[in-house]
């Protein structure tokens, strides 16, 4: 990569580092990325991830070295409904193999020679009886033996191993009261993990890059609503339809970000959780704050959220006729059916440009990054109809916008129908971003 690239990289991560330090990240893997080695390189960026003082907890699985065990030892299993019976004779041999998973994922985090992404890195990792356990049962007159479900998560103690720097490695095995052993799934666990700890991200690696629509397309960003629709889809592999019904189980329960990134992709955690694009499908709680292109009946929001800003000359008075006129131009954001921010967008296809403009947030919830929200809202309007820069015209907040990657422009730069409604009695800077 050239030291240019480079520099501008690691800058662009810097507002997620900031944004990260201190949250808890619970990141679930197959046992492929065991058994193909694929563990020593994502142990690189789970060190990576602690150094930037970020809480890992860790759920690995181990399906192909249980069947590998169970092969050796001349059992077989039946699964129903993704859900492996467990007989009293497969628990013996299942926990075995599921220690030796474990104990490879240790190996991986505890490497540290010279010249290693991992020199120095000195990762303290701890595994115990964190997931309590009951039996699933008998469903549909089958009788689950020795598989189980997560009963409670010990989260109280995890969080005291998280404020020490540990990395917290959970294994698809819990424990009953009783103390008997249960398999359960390795996603249940990280999904359950995930509820307890409040975690701002659950992570699952997986076969393929994210969830792709119907036409191929790699889906970027889903909201949980959207989770029933795509599931009546045929095409799905069961590994994706249970991402999906885990996805759906997390965030009803609280948890905010899934993230779907392909196992196979070098770094795909960094550039997943540290560039603006990511890389797999990020599914995301419906939130009761949202943004949406406005409609007629958003203008007297629209009207009480700007007056104020106009008054004080921050933005250009706009008559309320002007704002129905050019309300299909606005993006909005509500909140509990209240408009708390908004931002105008007038695209220049021939010149390959877009103006931002009017945009706005109400006094009460400044300072917590939705003008960010709205800009990027607009960012991402503008390149989806491949616009290659977008502008601004300001008089109070050039600094705002300074500090958000736009340079400062001149008035020859701008469109020729926009420098002819150019208002020189506001003598407004012109700044630039190219998206």
């Amino acid at each position: 990569m050239p030291a240019d690239s480079f520099v501008r990289s690691f800058r662009e991560s810097s507002p997620y580092i900031h944004r990260f330090r201190g949250q808890t990240f619970v990141i679930n893997f197959g046992g492929d990325a065991i058994a193909d080695g694929s563990i020593r390189v994502l142990a690189h960026d789970i060190a990576l991830l602690n150094s930037l003082g970020i809480n890992v907890v860790l759920v690995h699985g181990a399906g192909p070295q249980i069947d590998a065990a169970l092969q050796l030892h001349g059992l077989q299993t039946q699964r129903i409904h993704g859900k492996r019976i467990t007989s009293p004779e497969a628990m013996q041999v299942l926990r075995e193999a599921v220690g030796g998973a474990r104990l490879v994922v240790e190996a991986a985090l505890s490497e540290g020679q010279m010249g290693s992404p991992m020199a120095h890195a000195g990762l303290q990792v701890v595994s115990g009886n964190f997931i309590i356990a009951q039996p699933v049962g008998i469903l549909d007159g089958v009788d689950y033996q020795s598989t189980g479900k997560v009963r409670r998560v010990a989260s109280e103690v995890m969080e005291r191993h998280l404020a020490a720097d540990e990395i917290v490695l959970l294994s698809p095995i819990g424990v009953s009261p009783t103390g008997t052993l249960f398999n359960i799934r390795a996603e249940e666990v990280a999904v359950a993990a995930a509820v307890a700890l409040g975690a701002a991200k659950l992570v699952f690696y997986m076969d393929e890059e994210g969830i792709i629509d119907a036409q191929g397309t790699l889906l970027r960003q889903l909201t949980s609503s959207e989770i029933p629709a795509l599931l009546e889809r045929q095409d799905l592999s069961t590994e994706v339809r249970e991402h999906l019904h885990s996805a759906a189980t997390a965030c009803a329960k609280g948890v905010e970000r899934i993230h779907l990134i392909s196992r196979h992709v070098d770094g795909a955690l960094l550039r997943e959780l540290f560039t603006r694009d990511g890389l797999g499908t990020l599914i995301s709680r419906d939130s009761f704050e949202h943004m949406r292109m406005a409609t007629v009946t958003d203008i007297p929001g629209i009207l009480a959220l700007i007056r104020p800003l106009e008054e004080k000359g921050i933005l250009v008075k706009r008559s309320r006729e002007r704002l129905e006129m050019e309300a299909d131009h606005f993006v909005v954001m509500e909140r509990d059916g209240k408009i708390i921010g908004c931002a105008a967008i007038y695209p220049y296809p021939e010149q390959g440009m877009a103006e931002v403009a009017c945009l706005a947030v109400d006094s009460l919830y400044r300072r917590q990054g939705r003008g960010e929200r709205l800009l990027a809202f607009c960012e991402n309007w503008a390149r989806e109809r491949q616009l290659s820069r977008i502008f601004v015209l300001s008089t109070q907040t050039t600094h705002w916008f300074l500090e958000r990657k736009f340079r400062q422009g001149s008035l020859e730069e701008l469109p020729i129908p926009r420098q002819q409604l150019y208002n020189f009695q506001r003598r407004s800077q012109v700044f630039f971003q190219t998206i």
